[in-house]
C-alpha cells in the first residue's frame, strides 16, 4: 500500500487578495464571498494539501487579519512592504519561489496560487521535475498569457469556479 502524497500550497496573497476583492465586486448580486478557511478545507481535502503558505505585506495595522488567517490553518510568510505615493508594495514573487525550493525535498507536489506571470518558469518547472500538482490562477480575465498558454502541459484550475463551487455546495448543504 502506498503512502498518501504530501502536498504543499504556495499562495501569492497579493494576487489572492486583489483577485478575490474584484470577483466578489462581480459576484455581488449573488452574494458569493471567499470564505478562507473554507478555502483551505477545500485545499486540504480535494488535493491534500498538508502546508499552505500564504505570502503577503506586513503591515501592523492587519495583525488581526493575521491572527484569523493563522488560526484558519495557513503559514504566513511576510514580506515588508514599501510605502509609495501611489500605495503600499509587497511583492512577494521571489519570496514564494524561494519557499518552494527550500522545501522542495518536504512534498511531493506544489499547488501554486497565483495569476501572475513571473511565476511561468516556476510552475513549468515543477512540472519538468514532476514536484507539480496543479496551479489554481485566481482569476479567469486576469490570468496572465504566461501561464495561461502552459494549458495543456499543466493542470489549471480557476479561483473564480472554485468559489461557485463552494458556494453551491454550502446552498445544498
Amino acid at each position: 500500500m502506498s503512502k498518501p502524497l504530501v502536498h504543499y500550497a504556495f499562495i501569492d496573497g497579493q494576487n489572492f487578495f486583489k483577485s478575490v476583492e474584484a470577483m466578489e465586486l462581480e459576484l455581488e448580486t449573488l452574494e458569493v464571498t471567499l470564505d478562507l478557511e473554507e478555502f483551505r478545507v477545500h485545499l486540504a481535502e480535494k488535493y491534500g494539501v498538508k502546508v499552505a503558505y500564504y505570502f503577503i505585506g506586513f503591515i501592523p495595522r492587519y495583525q488581526r487579519l493575521y491572527d484569523s488567517l493563522r488560526g484558519q490553518g495557513y503559514e504566513l510568510v511576510f514580506k515588508e512592504v514599501a510605502i509609495w505615493d501611489e500605495g503600499i508594495k509587497g511583492n512577494v514573487d521571489v519570496n514564494l519561489t524561494m519557499q518552494v525550493f527550500i522545501d522542495l525535498d518536504k512534498y511531493d507536489k506544489a499547488i501554486i496560487v497565483a495569476s501572475d506571470g513571473d511565476y511561468a518558469c516556476l510552475v513549468d518547472y515543477l512540472q519538468t521535475i514532476g514536484k507539480l500538482d496543479n496551479i489554481i490562477v485566481c482569476s479567469r480575465g486576469g490570468a496572465s498569457y504566461l501561464l495561461r498558454k502552459l494549458h495543456g502541459r499543466v493542470r489549471i484550475f480557476y479561483l473564480d469556479d472554485i468559489m461557485r463551487d463552494l458556494y453551491m455546495r454550502r446552498e445544498t448543504s
